[in-house]
């Protein structure tokens, strides 16, 4: 008897919730190149291109740069684990969900965790971090969520990072929505370790994660006294396969590698500060249009690649995004948390960041709230 496998045709959606974000054609078309084996010369000399190219897309040095094998959640993993034994003490900043998991991880690795706390789509004022610091002497690193993605909360690090290394203690900072698409500069800023994915700002498939070390980490890394709790995560293994050595560790996602490539050279290509400037001209308009159209932003600091909404008073939260996504195409984020059916979450990260798909959302909300005047606010800031 022969099987037939029903048409694969999964839907072209419109993607503007918190991840992923629209794919460019050449990436696709890279996933698509034929794929060699995890030690050909051919393709280590693509995993040293995106090595470098990670460094400039970091603005970084860092000799220990590259991109672990799994999502953003596998580069938060990966810096902790390696960053933290049994015992350390280490304070974790916790305003949304992604705050939270680094707090659960850190404690599964065994850290004495102390966490700094701000209300949901609130930042954490370095105020805090100051009196954490003071309290807790033996602090050996301080984690913190740049573009905390349940929130759309932008986090300033300047002032932050000057207590953390004050007080002789390591920066670790996701900037898994941040990465690509809002300004980051790790040695300007003294970003310790870092961590992101492939598929927010930088509009490539998931099942990456970007992640840069600095030779203080790595130093801490060496001076380990236990074994790092992840074989697979393990950075004294994946620096010899990543680095000169070539030594074997995992089959890599050779094709993934491929689009990360890409899609790093289109952000390359464009120019940091010029991908910077389009998102933040796009959320400018959004934020426009959607303020015309009656409805609020969560946070006071918001960020360019990740709008955070109220849902109004008496408005179908979940029915609207049901619309969205049948009559128009469109994927927006629901809230998450507290946020539970009180917020809509709209992504404008690379690819997706557009005057098109700014202007498309707002009349598609238009129609659906059966209000008008977003599209013509957006518009004028684009004049």
């Amino acid at each position: 008897m022969s099987f037939l496998a029903p048409r694969f045709a999964p839907p072209e959606r419109i993607l503007m919730g918190p991840g992923p974000s629209d794919v460019p054609r050449r990436v696709l078309n890279a996933l698509a190149a034929p794929t060699l084996g995890h030690l050909d010369p051919a393709y280590l000399a693509i995993m040293d291109e995106v090595r470098d190219f990670l460094r400039q897309v970091f603005k970084t040095k860092n000799e220990l740069t590259m991109a672990v094998s799994g999502t953003g959640s596998a580069g938060m993993e990966a810096t902790l684990v390696n960053l933290i034994e049994p015992g350390d003490e280490v304070i974790v900043c916790v305003n949304g969900v992604f705050g939270g998991r680094m707090k659960d991880t850190a404690e599964r690795c065994g850290a004495k965790v102390h966490a700094v706390e701000a209300p949901w789509g609130e930042i954490i004022e370095p105020s805090a971090i100051a009196a954490a610091l003071d309290q807790h002497k033996n602090v050996k690193l301080v984690g913190i969520v740049h573009a905390e993605t349940s929130t759309g909360a932008h986090q300033p690090l300047e002032e932050i990072s000057k207590l953390v290394h004050n007080a002789g203690a390591l920066l670790l900072v996701d900037a898994v929505t941040s990465l690509g698409g809002v300004p980051l500069d790790l040695d300007a800023l003294q970003i310790d370790a870092c961590y992101s994915g492939t598929q927010k700002c930088l509009s490539c498939p998931p099942g990456l994660a970007p992640v840069s070390f600095s030779s203080a980490a790595v130093d801490r890394i060496s001076a380990r006294k236990t074994k790092v709790q992840s074989w697979y995560l393990d950075m004294s293994m994946l620096k010899s396969y990543w680095g000169q050595e070539r030594v074997y560790h995992h089959t890599a996602p050779i094709n993934m590698t491929y689009a990360l490539r890409e899609a790093l050279a289109i952000v390359l290509e464009e120019g940091l500060e010029n991908r910077w400037a389009r998102h933040t001209k796009n959320h400018l308009a959004l934020r426009a249009g959607l303020e015309a159209l009656g409805l609020k932003y969560i946070p006071k600091h918001s960020l360019a690649s990740l709008n955070a909404i109220h849902v109004p008073e008496g408005v179908d939260e979940a029915g609207v995004r049901k619309r969205l996504l049948t009559e128009f195409d469109i994927e927006i984020g629901a809230g998450l948390g507290p946020f539970k059916g009180k917020a809509w979450r709209i992504g404008l990260m690379g690819a997706s960041s557009t005057k098109k798909h700014v202007l498309l959302v707002l009349a598609a909300l238009e129609s659906i709230l059966g209000v008008s005047g977003g599209t013509t606010a957006a518009t004028a800031v684009y004049a």
